[in-house]
């Protein structure tokens, strides 16, 4: 388990701390209202993952097993649309960062998670990678992957929320976001090319 969880963090690294909704929603308000104000929407933005996460990973079990061919097919296209993401955050711009930002609240943080497709995605191709088919351990296999994902996510968006001031400063110049996209872009295209094999 302990090769799995460290496979799992390098996996979600550059999803979870790289530009992107919610990483922008925590820097926007964490730079504007500071890392406190921050804290109910983390708060229910990562309980609203776990759970979904539990969902999406128990139903990928019974999909897998009713479907077992399926799981290749998912590993392997999985791994491609991880390389596209990487080619796109390499190519990325600047984040602009026109929204002006509000007090978020716990909802805040729930509906954020509900309506952000992105995760979804990141959730599916994570089960799809790191969900063992041992019939006896696949629920353990979920709540510790959902854990995992959870967490790391918490921490990432507690991150961004710190020092959302700075990482905005970085994203008002086009050569400092595009040092920032080429390397979480770069470690992307690396998890890319270790789930194709």
């Amino acid at each position: 388990m302990i090769e799995i969880t460290i496979a799992l963090i390098i996996f979600l690294f550059p999803l979870a701390y790289s530009p992107g909704p919610g990483n922008m929603f925590f820097a926007a308000n964490g730079a504007r209202f500071g890392f406190a104000a921050t804290v109910p929407s983390n708060i229910g933005y990562h309980i609203a993952t776990w759970l979904v996460t539990v969902v999406i990973g128990l139903g990928m079990i019974t999909a897998l097993n009713d479907y077992p061919n399926a799981f290749f097919a998912l590993k392997i296209s999985g791994a491609a649309y991880v390389l596209w993401l990487a080619w796109k955050l390499i190519r990325a711009g600047r984040y602009d960062g026109q929204g002006e930002a509000k007090p978020a609240t716990f909802w805040d943080g729930v509906v954020l998670l509900l309506l952000n497709p992105k995760a979804y995605i990141i959730m599916a191709l994570m089960f799809s990678q790191f969900l063992s088919m041992d019939g006896g351990l696949q629920i353990a296999n979920v709540l510790a992957i959902s854990t995992i994902f959870t967490l790391n996510n918490c921490i990432a968006f507690s991150i961004w929320a710190a020092v959302g001031d700075t990482i905005a400063d970085k994203f008002r110049t086009d050569e400092g976001a595009r040092r920032l996209n080429l390397m979480f872009g770069t470690i992307l295209a690396a998890v890319a090319v270790w789930m194709f094999f």
